[in-house]
C-alpha cells in the first residue's frame, strides 16, 4: 500500500530518521509510538506529503487517498454550521446536488426530454453514492463525538478549538479515505467521545496510523506497533500490552548479546597483550586485532523506564475527614450543573472524577477548592493543606525564573539530582532546565506546575487533566508518583489507563448529582457493562453518618439545637487547642533528642524517648475524639 524505503530526515544538523525503512500494508491498524521529540507527527507530516525527504523514497498504491488529522487544524474556523463544515467531506455528493438543484430550477419553464433526462441521470448518480444519507452520515458521527443536536446548526466559529477539533475530525472520518493518520486524537475527547470513536476505528474499512498517549486507546484499536527509537522505526505484532511484553524480551536477549560480546573482546584483547611483543606470536595477534576491528559491535540498551524517588513530608496529617460538601444548587444562567447533592471525602480517598465534558467536573474541583461560588454549605476537615492542579494555575509561575529555580524555591529540600530527575520525567532534558518560564509554550509551562504540585507538601491534591501534553512515558512517572503519595486526590482525566492505575474511587455526574462507585476504574467499567441493558444505578454521595447522642427532626427546639451547636464548636476548638500543644510539646522532645551533649547522656535518651512516646499517643488520642466531636457537628449543620 504505502513503502517507506531506505528514508532519512534531518532538521538542520540533526537526524529524525536516518537510513530507515516501514512497509504500511492494506488494512493495518498501527499505533505509532516514541518518546517526545522523536519525530512521530513529523513522519505523519512526512507520509501526507508535507515534508520533503532528505534521501530515500516513498511510494504508494495508485490514487492512494490519505486523510490526516493534525493539532494545526485547531486554528480552522468558518462562518458555516459545523454540519456544513463535515459534509464538505462529500465533494462529489454535494456538486451532483448542487447541479440537481439548478436542474430542478430549470423545470419550472423547461420540460423538455433533454432536462428530464439529465435529471434522471443526476438523480441515479446520487443515489449510487448514498447522498441521500450523507447527512445523517454527518449528524451520526458529530454527535457520536459529543455535539448535541441543537449544536449542528451552529456556526463552527462559535466553538473551542477543541470543539471544532472534534469537527475536522467528523470530516476526516466522512471522507473514508484509504490511509487515515490520526496525530493525538484523543487530545480534545472526553471519555464517552474517545469510546465511541474506538469503536468507529475498531471497524474502519482502511489502513490507520496513530499516534497516541492514551494506552487503553492503542489497546482497543491496534494490531501493530511501530516504535520510533534512536533514528530507526521498529515494529512489533499486537497491540501495547503485547509489544510492552515484546520490547522487554528483546531488551532482554539484546542486553545478554552485549554482554556476551562484551567478555568476548575482553578476552581477545587480553590475548592480543600477551602475545603481540613476541616475534613468534605477532602474526597471531595481528590477526585477532583485525578481527576485532571488523567485528559489528552490539550497543547495551538503555533503560527508559525511569523511577523518580521523591519523599512527600507533610507538614501535618489530616483528620478522617477531609471536606464535606452540600450543595442546594449551582448553576450557570439558566443552566443547572448540581442540585441538591452532597459531595463527601475521606482521608484516604484517590477519586477520579469521570464523565462526559460540560456536566460539572472542573466546575466541581474548583467547588471544592472554594474558588467557585455555589449555593450550600462547605465543611472542611481538620489540618488540611490542600493544593490545586489545573490550567490557571500556571499563572502562578515566576516568568523571570529558569525552570530549576523555580522548583528550588518551591521545594528547598529536595536535592537538586531529585529536581532534574523529575523536570526530566516531564520532558526537560539537558540545558532546557535553565530555560526562563516566560519563553516556554502552554504545554511546557502545565508540565512546570505539574511537577511543583508534585513537589508540595499538600496533603490533599486535586489534578484537573494532568496528563495533558504527556507522552506514555511521564504518564508512567506520574503514576509512579501517586502510588507513593499518602495523601488524598481528586483527579478529572480522560486517560482510563491512568485512572486504572490510580484511583481507588469513580465519581460520576448523573442527574445533576454526584454518584460514587465504591471501586477501581477497571471495576467500575465492568459494572457498567453488565449492566449496560438493565436499570442500574450507583447511590449519589452521601457523607457517612456516625449515631448522635441527639437527634434531629423537624420538632427540635430551634434553641436546644443552637446551643448544643454551640458546646460543639467549643469543644472543637478546645481540643484543636489541646493538640497544638501536644504538638509544640513533641517538636520540644524532637529538638532535644538531636542535641549532640544529650546523645551522649543515656538515661536522658531513654527518658525523653519514653516521654515522646507518651506524647504520641496522646496526640493520637486527641485526635480520635476530636474527629467523633467534628462528625456530630456535621451531622448538626
Amino acid at each position: 500500500m504505502l513503502v517507506l524505503n531506505n528514508i532519512t530526515f534531518e532538521f538542520g544538523a540533526r537526524a529524525l530518521f536516518s537510513e530507515t525503512s516501514w512497509h504500511i500494508k492494506p488494512n493495518e491498524k498501527i499505533g505509532l509510538i516514541g518518546a517526545n521529540g522523536t519525530g512521530k507527527s513529523t513522519l505523519l507530516r512526512i507520509i501526507a506529503g508535507e515534508y520533503k525527504l532528505t534521501s530515500g523514497t516513498i511510494t504508494g498504491r495508485k490514487n492512494l487517498s490519505i486523510g490526516f488529522l493534525n493539532q494545526d487544524l485547531l486554528s480552522y474556523q468558518s462562518n458555516n454550521s459545523i454540519l456544513h463544515v463535515a459534509m464538505e467531506a462529500f465533494e462529489k455528493e454535494n456538486k451532483i446536488h448542487d447541479e440537481i438543484e439548478e436542474v430542478l430550477l430549470r423545470l419550472e419553464h423547461d420540460h423538455s426530454e433533454v432536462t428530464l433526462n439529465k435529471l434522471h441521470h443526476l438523480q441515479t448518480e446520487y443515489d449510487a453514492l448514498d447522498g441521500y444519507n450523507i447527512q445523517y452520515k454527518a449528524e451520526a458521527i458529530l454527535e457520536g463525538l459529543g455535539f448535541s443536536t441543537a449544536d449542528l446548526k451552529r456556526p463552527l466559529k462559535e466553538f473551542s478549538g477543541g470543539w471544532r477539533m472534534r469537527v475536522m475530525l467528523a470530516k476526516i472520518l466522512l471522507t473514508k479515505p484509504d490511509l487515515l493518520l490520526l496525530d493525538e486524537p484523543t487530545n480534545h475527547l472526553d471519555l464517552p467521545s474517545i469510546q465511541w470513536i474506538e469503536e468507529y476505528l475498531s471497524e474502519y474499512d482502511g489502513t490507520i496510523v496513530i499516534v497516541s498517549h492514551d494506552r487503553y486507546f492503542l489497546d482497543g484499536i491496534v494490531t501493530k506497533i511501530v516504535e520510533v527509537d534512536n533514528e530507526k522505526l521498529i515494529s512489533y505484532s499486537g497491540n501495547y500490552t503485547f509489544f510492552l511484553q515484546e520490547k522487554a524480551m528483546r531488551i532482554e536477549m539484546q542486553h545478554s548479546q552485549f554482554k556476551n560480546q562484551e567478555k568476548y573482546i575482553k578476552e581477545q584483547e587480553k590475548l592480543i597483550d600477551r602475545f603481540r611483543y613476541k616475534a613468534s606470536k605477532a602474526k597471531f595477534a595481528q590477526s585477532r586485532i583485525k578481527m576485532l576491528s571488523k567485528l559489528e559491535r552490539i550497543d547495551d540498551v538503555e533503560n527508559n523506564n525511569a523511577e523518580i524517588r521523591i519523599n512527600f513530608n507533610f507538614s501535618q496529617q489530616p483528620g478522617r475527614s477531609i471536606v464535606q460538601l452540600h450543595v442546594k444548587s449551582k448553576k450557570y444562567a439558566e443552566q443547572v450543573i448540581f442540585e441538591n447533592t452532597d459531595v463527601s471525602i475521606e482521608r484516604g480517598d484517590k477519586i477520579a472524577l469521570i464523565g462526559a465534558n460540560g456536566k460539572g467536573k472542573s466546575t466541581l474541583l474548583r467547588m471544592i477548592d472554594g474558588s467557585e461560588k455555589f449555593e450550600g454549605t462547605t465543611t472542611p476537615g481538620y489540618n488540611i493543606i490542600q493544593s490545586f492542579y489545573a490550567q490557571h494555575q500556571l499563572e502562578s509561575l515566576h516568568l523571570e525564573n529558569d525552570l530549576m529555580r523555580e522548583l528550588q524555591v518551591h521545594a528547598p529540600e529536595q536535592t537538586d539530582g531529585t529536581l532534574r530527575a523529575l523536570l526530566g520525567a516531564f520532558l526537560f532534558s539537558g540545558d532546557d532546565v535553565f530555560k526562563k518560564i516566560k519563553v516556554l509554550s502552554g504545554g511546557e509551562k502545565s508540565r512546570v506546575a505539574l511537577a511543583k504540585t508534585i513537589l508540595t507538601k499538600a496533603n490533599f491534591l486535586l489534578l484537573d487533566e494532568p496528563t495533558n501534553h504527556l507522552d506514555i512515558q511521564s504518564v508512567n512517572i506520574l503514576i509512579q508518583v501517586l502510588r507513593k503519595y499518602e495523601g488524598s486526590y481528586v483527579i478529572v482525566s480522560h486517560d482510563r489507563f491512568f485512572l486504572a492505575e490510580v484511583a481507588n474511587k469513580i465519581w460520576y455526574i448523573e442527574d445533576h448529582k454526584l454518584k460514587e462507585y465504591p471501586g477501581t476504574y477497571d471495576e467500575y467499567e465492568m459494572w457498567v457493562e453488565k449492566n449496560k441493558n438493565g436499570a442500574v444505578s450507583v447511590k449519589a454521595v452521601e457523607p457517612k453518618k456516625e449515631n448522635v447522642e441527639v437527634k434531629i427532626n423537624g420538632k427540635q427546639n430551634e434553641k436546644e439545637l443552637k446551643k448544643q451547636k454551640q458546646q460543639l464548636n467549643q469543644t472543637v476548638n478546645t481540643l484543636e487547642e489541646k493538640i497544638e500543644q501536644l504538638k509544640k510539646r513533641k517538636e520540644n522532645i524532637v529538638s532535644q533528642l538531636s542535641d549532640e551533649s544529650v546523645l551522649k547522656e543515656h538515661d536522658k535518651m531513654k527518658q525523653l524517648n519514653l516521654q515522646l512516646k507518651v506524647v504520641d499517643e496522646d496526640i493520637k488520642k486527641m485526635q480520635t475524639e476530636w474527629e467523633q466531636v467534628y462528625l456530630k457537628l456535621m451531622e448538626i449543620n
